[in-house]
């Protein structure tokens, strides 16, 4: 682990995930934790850690950024001292709390996200058991990440404002200075490049999720949620095809049918497994 990015999401850090890709970074952004790493995570949220947990899960890991890896800052730099920090900054906190309420409605809006928690297999053995804990522990607000159907989560701006200038306020009196940036993405490639001694790109500094529409842009590249995608496509596919088929028999046959045909194939399957032995 070479790069923490301790800063909240909704700070810039899709786009900083994205610089650090160009620099050449392994990098693991929220999809990769919840994914790669989502046992690792639920052991840590339901019973605790080691420095030893952090430091063999993100050994052949070159930087991490975003949920819930940045609230975990702190244990994850125990386990590699050597790694620098970076603190992403907005202008200030209601700018930034707006943000993220934008994005948590965009999150709650989408028809297919929600989906996923029933009918991705991925998406429900992996991200849908980190997400109830982003909310809980990290964000300190109970209801942000529970996609409950036909219900908005009730955000509490107040305590959201107090969870990243408490959380920001530790992360600036903590680190060492010489391991330590205060970055924003209108900074460009030079502090950022010059803090990680690495050659300014010839690309122009990548501005990602504006107005939170990342999550287009990823359902449609990002590999871990096309998969889930394609396995919403694949479940709907089937259950609308047995649910034909279930109602085919059913106008065609009768209830009544559909019993006697079932309860006869019942009593003649003794027989059939007999003949078979």
């Amino acid at each position: 682990m070479k790069v923490i990015c301790a800063g909240f999401g909704k700070t810039g850090t899709k786009s900083l995930y994205a610089a650090l890709h160009l620099l050449g970074y392994n990098t693991y952004d929220f999809l990769e934790n919840a994914t790669y790493l989502s046992e690792e995570w639920i052991k840590i949220f339901e019973h605790g850690w080691t420095t030893e947990d952090f430091r063999r899960m993100y050994k052949d890991v070159d930087a991490v950024t975003d949920y819930p890896a940045f609230y975990f800052w702190e244990e994850i730099h125990k386990a590699f001292p050597e790694a620098k920090v970076i603190l992403m900054l907005r202008e200030d906190e209601d700018a930034w709390c707006n943000s993220m309420e934008k994005q948590l409605r965009i999150m709650e809006g989408s028809f297919l996200l929600r989906l996923m928690q029933y009918l991705s297999p991925t998406a429900r053995n992996t991200v849908a058991k980190v997400f109830p804990y982003l909310g809980s522990v990290v964000l300190g607000h109970t209801d942000s990440f529970h996609w409950k159907p036909f219900r908005w989560a009730r955000i509490n701006r107040e305590l959201l404002k107090l969870k990243f200038r408490a959380h920001n306020a530790y992360v600036v009196q903590n680190v060492r200075p010489e391991k330590f940036l205060q970055f924003k993405c209108s900074d460009g490639w030079e502090p950022l490049c010059k803090f990680l001694d690495v050659a300014i790109p010839d690309e122009t500094f990548p501005h990602e999720n504006k107005s939170g529409e990342i999550l287009q842009k990823l359902l449609e590249t990002n590999p871990h949620l096309m998969k889930m995608k394609r396995e919403v496509l694949m479940s709907s596919a089937i259950i609308t095809l047995t649910t034909g088929i279930a109602g085919y028999f059913l106008f065609t046959r009768g209830p009544r049918n559909i019993y006697h045909s079932v309860t006869s194939w019942m009593k003649t399957l003794p027989e059939i497994l007999h003949t078979r032995t």
